[in-house]
């Protein structure tokens, strides 16, 4: 047996001192003059005006003092820049829990490092990420932009993810300080977390990459906490994340949160965003000269301001925080691959047959070569589903579908058939397959302000229109180019915009007339997805047609001066009804080799802007895979979701893997797993549920205003272990294609030394998780959970072989935050240490005093 020298372990709990520079090539710098003498050349006006988004994205430019506009840009998958819109593609990396699940800090490294080289590209300097608030509930509709329910898997995730950014000498802004773990009253909502919860579990992700990232900006969130909206939010800004922590970055409000001048300067917050129009700038510069704020407040804000801009190179005579050349040459579709397939979790993994006789395989890998006739099911098989709704969003210049995925990787002489099966969509999709489009911005003569190419039928601008067009001259948009129907029949087209909305599609106009106006609570949602109006023509398959739809909006505006505009062309190919489809599914999986059934949740359930009801899959995707495992026992499933859905089927199917929202690479990461080539590598970041009624915590919506944390610290696994319920899989979960034999554990007072073999016949890779359990008289001490993640690592081995990994035990594992010391309070005892492939499945134990 040898050794295996890929045995990785995950960072420890934070270490460095407050204040400390670490992590980043920043360390490296010192701006503290030049940011001194920019500061003394300017005025109070020009101080206050940097304190105030001069638009959408970016910061105004000095050019006196050698200071360049500095440009944000949402990133936590994708770096869009300043449009939004398909003109300057980028490339979409799969969804944050995807990121989680690989369990690996240095891959969350190398797409911050991708991400950076993306956004210098695009001309980005800072960007709006990443996101690190908990999975309190699984009914969050924006648990796919956060990372885990665990506190440290998010806090180390999160960490490497921004110093790869950082190394590329771009800025990271970690989202949303603090508490904005559910989207239901975002603006207003008053969080009350109690001391304890709010240090131990949702503080500790932003506190953990503060001291080991040096994250250079931090987004201060809509909400409040515990009565105080946290734009002005002193004691956990400016005393805790500034000064507990040691964080010098920019603090940035979340878009629109600030809402008065005097206390969010002294609340801590150094910039206002979106501009022009906000609590800062004019109004900033009023209060100093009426006596209400002192100027040396200001210049302290505006000091951040200026650092930030120095260290990504925005501030003239001095160098930035990483060469200008890096990064460089990374290759964006080899990260998203690499990524997708990483984080691929394999749920479950059977023979087949009713008593499968022993030393029968396991469904998957799938052998090409006994392959014959593969049935690919479901609408997100053909339209994938890679990425969330809402300010996430980005236009890549492709999308491999699972079904082109797998058509790609089987040999010529394997027939792989499709089906719908079951559409998971209530409204149209956009326009995409067979189109080939364009936006022409007109004014009011006709004349042509600018053109720009689409990546499908969504026009949208948020603040930023093409060159050449202002609110003031645009007119109208025309979305115009050609279609060509793959399949004859009755065709769906689908309208959406408030204002004047004219298709002609040939010869015909098949509407003219008014869209509907958007609708919702929470402003940015309704601007996204307004309703819509559908029409039906028969088309003849491969007839190419001229198409236009004409919009002239009713408005070019989203509220605070902001220039918007959003309208959409939907479409949707012949379909059968509802049994129909599922028949056609069943018949195209009997007979087969495999059966490939895909689903998938919508943007209409997880997205920005609002939380889910329930966790059940949309439309009759259940159905689907019931009706379809009946007739084919060697059905897989893929579940294409950011975050837990109910699997009520999942025993009566073979094999279930989790594909997440997978990014542009989806096809090619899936065929790379079903075939074997690589492994699924990825464990469940966040507990998986079999229903909701089992969830620990259901409760996102507030009661006059407030939502209180009455678990506790008992949020996730935690909370699972105190129930008498077990979820459908743990928090950890994750199979692979070999097995792993725990064979040693050995402890010290700082470290555990872990020795497992690979007792499979294929290389693999695996996760060892590392909890930590009250093992002695815990009387006195404060409740605790059953045990809790303390540290993780990964480790490579061939058949055979073993492998070893140290992971280090973070002095932060023995302690509780007590609330009548306001501090970190160490528990001694006698504790036990686990060394575990999941929560659920512990491999070794052993014991450790704590003094």
């Amino acid at each position: 047996m040898t050794d295996q020298p890929h045995a990785r372990p995950a960072e420890p709990g934070p270490r460095t001192a407050p204040g400390a520079k670490a992590g980043t090539a920043a360390a490296s710098h010192d701006y503290t003059d030049a940011v001194e003498r920019a500061l003394g050349a300017l005025d109070l006006d020009t101080k206050v005006r940097l304190l105030s988004g001069q638009d959408m994205w970016s910061l105004p430019a000095v050019p006196a003092i050698g200071l360049r506009s500095l440009v944000m840009s949402d990133g936590p998958i994708g770096v869009r820049g300043r449009h939004w819109s398909a003109a300057d593609p980028s490339v979409a990396l799969p969804s944050p829990t995807a990121l989680a699940a690989t369990w690996d800090p240095e891959l969350a490294r190398r797409a911050g490092r991708l991400l950076a080289q993306e956004a210098r590209r695009k001309g980005v300097h800072v960007l709006l990420a990443p996101t690190v608030n908990l999975h309190r509930s699984p009914l969050g509709g924006r648990h796919f932009e956060c990372y885990s329910e665990d506190p440290l898997l998010t806090g180390v995730i999160g960490a490497g993810y921004v110093r790869g950014v950082q190394e590329g000498g771009v800025g990271t802004t970690v989202k949303h300080f603090v508490g904005n773990d559910a989207e239901t009253d975002r603006f207003t909502v008053d969080n009350r977390i109690a001391p304890r919860p709010l240090h131990e579990l949702y503080l500790a992700p932003f506190e953990h990459i503060v001291t080991q990232a040096r994250p250079w900006g931090i987004m201060t969130a809509y909400n409040q906490v515990n009565g105080s909206t946290m734009t002005e939010h002193h004691h956990l800004v400016t005393e805790v994340l500034r000064g507990a922590w040691g964080f010098d970055g920019c603090n940035v409000s979340d878009w629109t949160a600030a809402r008065n001048t005097v206390r969010a300067l002294r609340g801590g917050l150094d910039v206002a965003m979106p501009g022009p129009r906000t609590v800062f700038g004019a109004p900033l510069a009023a209060a100093v000269r009426a006596g209400e704020i002192a100027e040396s407040e200001v210049d302290t804000a505006v000091r951040r301001v200026l650092l930030l801009a120095a260290r990504t190179g925005c501030l003239d005579g001095v160098p930035p925080a990483a060469p200008a050349d890096a990064p460089r040459r990374i290759d964006g579709r080899a990260v998203a691959r690499e990524l997708a397939r990483r984080a691929v979790v394999l749920l479950r993994n059977e023979p087949v047959g009713e008593a499968p006789a022993d030393g029968a395989l396991p469904v998957l890998p799938l052998d090409p070569a006994a392959l014959r006739r593969v049935a690919v099911i479901g609408a997100a098989a053909r339209d994938a589903r890679v990425l969330g709704g809402g300010s996430a969003t980005v236009f890549p210049a492709r999308i491999v579908s699972p079904l082109a995925g797998l058509r790609a990787a089987l040999p010529d002489d394997v027939e792989v058939v499709f089906a719908t099966g079951a559409d998971p969509r209530t409204r149209t999709p956009h326009a995409r397959d067979g189109f080939t489009l364009r936006a022409r911005y007109l004014a009011a003569d006709g004349r042509l302000l600018a053109e720009t190419p689409q990546f499908d039928g969504k026009v949208q601008v948020l603040d930023s229109f093409p060159d050449g067009v202002t609110r003031q001259e645009l007119h109208a948009v025309e979305l115009t180019g050609s279609f060509v129907p793959r399949i004859t029949g009755p065709h769906t087209l689908a309208l959406v915009g408030a204002g004047r909305l004219r298709l002609t599609l040939g010869e015909s106009v098949l509407f003219d007339g008014d869209g509907a106006a958007p609708e919702g609570t929470d402003p940015f949602e309704a601007f996204l997805n307004p309703p819509e109006h559908r029409v039906t023509t028969e088309l003849a398959a491969d007839q190419e047609l001229a198409l236009t739809l004409r919009f002239v909006p009713h408005s070019l505006g989203l509220g605070g001066g902001l220039d918007a505009l959003n309208f959409v062309l939907g479409h949707l190919e012949p379909q059968l009804d509802g049994d129909a489809e599922i028949a056609e599914a069943v018949r195209a999986a009997t007979g087969a080799d495999a059966a490939i059934v895909v689903v998938a949740t919508t943007e209409e359930v997880e997205s920005e802007g609002f939380d889910r009801t329930d966790l059940r899959l949309p439309g009759r995707q259940d159905e689907l895979v019931a009706r379809v495992a009946a007739a084919n026992s060697r059905t897989v499933v893929v579940v294409n979701s950011g975050s837990p859905v109910e699997l009520p089927w999942r025993d009566e199917v073979p094999a279930v893997l989790l594909s997440w929202f997978p990014g542009q690479e989806a096809g090619t990461a899936l065929a790379d797993v079903l075939l074997g080539d690589h492994e699924p590598g990825g464990r469940l970041p966040t507990t998986w549920p079999a229903r909701l009624a089992d969830a620990p915590v259901t409760t996102v919506t507030p009661t006059d205003g407030a939502l209180p944390y009455t678990e506790g610290v008992f949020i996730g696994y935690r909370a699972w272990q105190r129930g008498t319920t077990a979820p459908a899989y743990p928090f950890g979960h994750g199979l692979g294609y070999t097995r792993w034999e725990y064979e040693s554990l050995d402890t010290t007072p700082d470290s555990v030394r872990v020795r497992l073999r690979n007792a499979g016949d294929r290389p693999g890779r695996e996760v060892v998780q590392i909890y930590l359990a009250p093992a002695g008289d815990t009387s006195g001490a404060p409740e605790r959970p059953a045990h809790w993640l303390v540290g993780f690592g990964t480790v490579e081995a061939g058949p055979g072989e073993s492998a070893e990994i140290e992971i280090p035990l973070p002095g932060r594992a023995f302690e509780v935050w007590s609330e009548p010391d306001g501090g970190w309070r160490r528990i001694p005892g006698t504790y036990s240490v686990e060394a575990a492939h999941s929560s659920a499945d512990i491999r070794l134990t052993a014991r450790i005093t704590a003094g």
